[in-house]
């Protein structure tokens, strides 16, 4: 037996119950990463916010800090994140990783002087 599924790549194309099973799956995978970019999107977010607040810079240069401590410590820009919204809400962050946004903060603050100075 064949169905007819539509697709962007090959419309009406007639698939097995085997290949509606494996799209079915596809489908799927595909539905769950983008559930999970899409929190991910939201907690990195809340830490641009956090880092707005603390080092009081804007969210363009709040996201540069956040992308400067994930690659001197090479963790996931995600895994920086939830540790910055936990220290913003009173939890620990590790030594490594406030040491690298204490001197993100103080690169920043020597670039956006040297910016203002040029101006």
């Amino acid at each position: 037996m064949a169905f007819f599924a539509i697709s962007e790549r090959h419309p009406l194309k007639p698939l097995s119950v085997t290949d509606l099973v494996l799209e079915h799956e596809r489908l799927h995978e595909e539905i769950d990463q983008l559930q999970r970019a899409l929190t991910s999107h939201a907690v990195i977010d809340q830490a641009i916010g956090a880092v707005v607040v603390v080092g009081r810079i804007p969210p363009d240069d709040a996201w540069l800090v956040l992308r400067d401590v994930s690659q001197r410590t090479n963790t996931k820009l995600r895994t920086v994140a939830e540790h910055v919204l936990k220290f913003a809400q009173g939890g620990a962050l590790s030594d490594t990783e406030l040491e690298e946004l204490r001197r993100a903060l103080d690169r920043h603050a020597v670039r956006l002087s040297a910016d203002r100075a040029r101006h």
